[in-house]
Parts: structure tokens; C-alpha cells; sequence
């Protein structure tokens, strides 16, 4: 039996979906742009919000993984309502032509772009999604259901509180964007079933809540955020453009999906490059754990711990790197999609053909050459922010932003005629 909360909140996302499929591009635009503002305005109430949720975070011993997603910095606020204006400037893609001809008989048939509907989003940690995935529903015209991780819950009831009563100033229609305030466990295994309402659900966290998810929903699932991305250096790679590729990757912002967790490295320039790249690691502060054959290249330093089996495949996101060395491009291929999470992989080198090879072969949402994998990410791709990273191959892949959050329908116009 459905709780009576969580069928409410179903069945007027459902209604909502009606109104906003009347809302025209500009009064979207209109809204998020003021939402945005109002973000800016706003920023001390909303880490004020976001303190108790860190406060409670630390008491509870949180990693730093994850505290560092659920922090909300002045720059991390700027970044939501930047994200807000690169969605308002993208054109709508509601009612876009996707294609269309004309039938021997003369029907025509028009293939046209149209919303998914109502979304369920379930999410851990990171209470900028709470903004980013209410302003992309809102411009692909999807009603959407949040539900957070109770470490966030009060940056993400203010964010949400935010969202809509600027918004419904400026046109929003009530219940567009909810947000289900309940930390119950129960209530998300509720909400993924709730198939007469919900058209489809995304969990934006780690393998725990989305093998919950799979195992559990009645509804669509677009798996998105599981990152175990890799970085391999070839025997041809320019040193230097390695170790700052694999310093970006690893330390930038280690608690994030596109972050490496392995280094593959070609056997024959291990002696070129294990010590320095160690070197700077370290200072770094990372944690690292080597292949026994690696650490023969550095001379068992003490600081470098073995790598068990468990540390190839694992996601760390934090300060923790895994390193291997491979024979050739065909080995690194292999074991990248065999430990990987076809999230994002790079490879480092002045080979044509092994880059060739790579990028066709490696089975990855993204694949690199010569460049870092952070760069897999809905507003680094233009996309004005996402709704999470696609790791599956339907309905969508990769970076997921407003013209992944639709579907079509086709439109078949004609003057009486019947089929013979």
C-alpha cells in the first residue's frame, strides 16, 4: 500500500505536467534567471542551512569524501545560479522538429520533441542538485520529485523553499518541483514504485542506493554517478603532460565521480616516470597503493602501500589512487573495461593509432585523449549543469542535460486517408 504522502506528491507532479506544458520559453527563461539571482542574494541563509547539515555531518563522522560534496562555498552558490543562466540561454527544445517527411499518400509525419513527464530524482550528499535538476526539468518542461539524503536535508529544504516561491512569482506551477522532506528510508522505496505517476526515476549516488533502486523500482531507472575512471599513460606520453593530467584528475576534487581512482601505466616508461609522478603524489597528501611490480620500480618506499585485489575496481572518491603497470594499450583496454564503471577513461600518448584504439575501444560514456577526465560534466560540456552522469546506454549517456531529460512522439497529420 502506497503511502498516502508520497501518492499526494505523484499525483499533483502529474497534474503540474499539464501546465507546463503551456508555459512558453520565455517565461521558463524568466523564472530560472530570477531564481538565480535570488540565489546570489541569498547566499548567507543558504550556508547558514547548509552549517547545521555540516555540523551534523562531522558529529556523525562523515568522510571527507563526503563532507566536501555536501559543502555549500560561496563559489559552489555562484556556480548554481551560472548554471541557472546557461540553461535560460540555451534554446527550448520542446517542440523541436526532429525530423519529418511526407507519406506516399500524402500524410505527413513529423517526429517532434516532447518531455518525459514526471521525474523521480533520488540523490546522496550534494544539495547543488537540488538546484541544478529542478532548473532542468524545469526548461525540458518535466514536473520532477526530490529526494535527498537526510546529510543534506536542510540546505536542500531551503534550496528547495527557494526554488519555489521565486519561481512561482514568475509563473511556476505549484507542485512542478517537490521535494520529500521525510529521511525515511521507506519513503524512497515508496516513491520508486509509485509507476502510475512517476515516469521515470534517477539516482545520482553510490552502488548501495542504486542496487536499492534496481532492485526495488517499478519504474524506468537511468543509473547515473558511479565513477571508477582511469587515466593510461603509453609508452609514448609526454611526462609532463601525464603528471599534470593525473594530478588534475586525482586532487582537483577527489570526492567527485569524475575523478580517476587507477593509473595504468605502459611497463616500458615505468623507470621514466614512477618516481616523479610518486613524488608529487605524495605531496599531494594521496594515498597510494601499487601493483607489486610497480613498487619494485621505486624501491619499496615505505610511504606506497601494496595494492590488495579489492583497490583495482574500487571507488574511492577521496585522496586514495591505485596504480598498475600494463604491457601495451590492448592490456590497459582490457582491464579498463573490465574493472571500470564506462564512466570516463583517458589515455595519455603521441601514438595515432593506440589513441585510435582507445577512444573506439574502451566501452566509456567518455573517453579522453591528452586530457583530464574531470571534464566529463554537464556544464563543462555546455550543457548549463546536469541532472546526473549516464553510465548505461538507455535512454541516454553521459552528462544528462535538458535535451536528455525529453523524448518524441511523431505527428502524423493527414486529409481522410485510411490504410488499404
Amino acid at each position: 500500500m502506497k503511502n498516502n504522502y508520497i501518492e499526494e506528491m505523484g499525483r499533483k507532479a502529474k497534474e503540474a505536467t499539464k501546465k507546463l506544458l503551456l508555459l512558453d520559453a520565455k517565461t521558463k527563461n524568466n523564472i530560472l534567471l530570477a531564481v538565480a539571482a535570488e540565489l546570489l542574494v541569498k547566499k548567507e541563509e543558504i550556508k547558514k542551512a547548509n552549517k547545521i547539515d555540516l555540523e551534523k555531518g562531522k558529529e556523525a563522522g562523515l568522510s571527507y569524501a563526503l563532507l566536501d560534496r555536501l559543502e555549500l562555498t560561496d563559489k559552489r552558490i555562484e556556480g548554481m545560479a551560472e548554471s541557472l543562466k546557461e540553461m535560460a540561454a540555451f534554446t527550448d527544445p520542446i517542440g523541436e522538429i526532429v525530423s519529418g517527411w511526407r507519406h506516399k499518400n500524402g500524410i505527413s509525419i513529423e517526429k517532434k520533441r516532447v518531455p518525459l513527464g514526471v521525474i523521480g530524482m533520488i540523490y546522496e550528499s550534494r544539495p547543488n542538485v537540488t538546484i541544478d535538476s529542478a532548473g532542468l526539468a524545469l526548461k525540458s518542461s518535466n514536473a520532477i520529485i526530490l529526494r535527498g539524503s537526510a546529510n543534506a536535508i536542510n540546505s536542500n529544504i531551503y534550496l528547495n523553499k527557494l526554488f519555489n516561491e521565486v519561481g512561482i512569482k514568475y509563473g511556476l506551477p505549484e507542485n512542478s518541483v517537490q521535494l520529500i522532506e521525510g529521511t525515511d528510508r521507506e519513503l524512497a522505496r515508496q516513491m520508486i514504485t509509485l509507476d502510475e505517476y512517476i515516469d521515470v526515476i534517477i539516482p545520482r549516488g553510490g552502488k548501495g542506493l542504486k542496487r536499492f533502486i534496481i532492485e526495488n523500482a517499478t519504474i524506468p531507472v537511468i543509473e547515473t554517478g558511479a565513477g571508477v575512471c582511469h587515466v593510461f599513460v603509453d609508452k609514448s606520453a609526454k611526462i609532463d603532460i601525464a603528471l599534470k593530467i593525473i594530478e588534475n584528475a586525482k586532487t582537483q576534487r577527489p570526492s567527485t565521480c569524475n575523478s580517476i581512482e587507477t593509473v595504468l601505466i605502459h611497463r616500458d616508461i615505468a623507470d621514466k616516470i614512477l618516481q616523479d609522478l610518486t613524488d608529487m603524489l605524495l605531496k599531494d597528501k594521496v594515498e597510494l597503493r601499487y601493483s607489486e611490480e610497480a613498487i619494485d620500480f621505486i624501491a619499496n618506499r615505505a610511504e606506497v602501500k601494496l595494492a590488495s585485489e579489492d583497490d583495482f575496481g574500487a571507488e574511492y572518491l577521496d585522496l586514495i589512487l591505485s596504480l598498475k603497470l600494463v604491457k601495451n594499450v590492448d592490456e590497459a583496454i582490457e582491464y579498463i573495461n573490465t574493472h571500470g564503471t564506462h564512466h570516463s577513461d583517458s589515455i595519455i600518448t603521441e601514438n595515432i593509432d593506440n589513441a585510435e584504439k582507445f577512444l573506439n575501444e574502451v566501452d566509456s560514456a567518455a573517453v579522453y585523449l591528452n586530457a583530464s577526465t574531470r571534464f566529463s560534466d554537464g556544464g563543462e560540456f555546455g550543457f548549463g549543469g546536469e541532472i546526473g552522469i549516464s553510465t548505461q546506454k538507455l535512454h541516454a549517456r553521459g552528462p544528462m542535460g535538458i535535451r536528455e531529460l525529453t523524448t518524441t512522439k511523431y505527428v502524423v497529420r493527414g486529409k481522410g486517408q485510411i490504410r488499404e
